[in-house]
């Protein structure tokens, strides 16, 4: 029987004032800097682009759900420029807009299948936004974290009632995942 994939959405960091641990929000890595090269490139084969449009390009294709970092984006946009794949457009203009040069056009080719794979994993998160919008589906979703919530703020949570907690979790994941 095949268990549900989890992915972590967060981390415990390091101790922080008195000893006890603080939980931080962490984003699954999306993309890596290949993907982004690519996508950069996809994007600029459309249209001369500053570095700001191709990071809300990306959120658009995403609707939302990723948006990749001025810190991912910009070290790429010049290293594309450094192997002449990508140009500026106006040396002298305050933001440097960009347009595809031919080893960009010959890279794009190479990585096609690579580039399909990537705006077909994008468009699934979109995809995953608009479903996961339904009012129907919020509710329960709110319901379900509601519920949680309550139990498990509780001082003195037993074993028993934890593990009958999990269960229920583990059971509704694998209703899920096989309908």
């Amino acid at each position: 029987m095949k268990e549900p994939h989890h992915h972590r959405t967060d981390d415990l960091s390091d101790s922080g004032p008195g000893g006890c641990a603080r939980r931080r929000k962490r984003r699954e890595k999306m993309l890596d800097a290949g993907d982004i090269r690519l996508l950069i490139l996809y994007f600029i084969s459309q249209g001369a682009a500053h570095g700001y449009e191709l990071i809300k390009s990306i959120e658009d294709l995403s609707k939302g759900e990723y948006t990749p970092s001025p810190g991912l984006i910009y070290p790429n946009l010049t290293l594309l420029e450094e192997m002449e794949c990508i140009s500026v457009t106006e040396p002298q203009a305050t933001r440097k807009a960009y347009r595809l040069a031919e080893k960009g056009q010959q890279q794009l080719i190479q990585g096609n299948a690579a580039l399909e794979a990537i705006l077909e994993r994008l468009s699934s998160l979109a995809v995953l936004v608009t479903n996961r919008s339904r009012p129907e589906v919020e509710r329960a979703i709110n319901n379900m974290k509601s519920a949680l919530n309550s139990r498990l703020s509780g001082a003195t949570l037993s074993t028993q009632t934890l593990h009958t907690i999990i269960d229920a979790l583990d059971e509704a994941a694998r209703k899920i995942e096989r309908s």
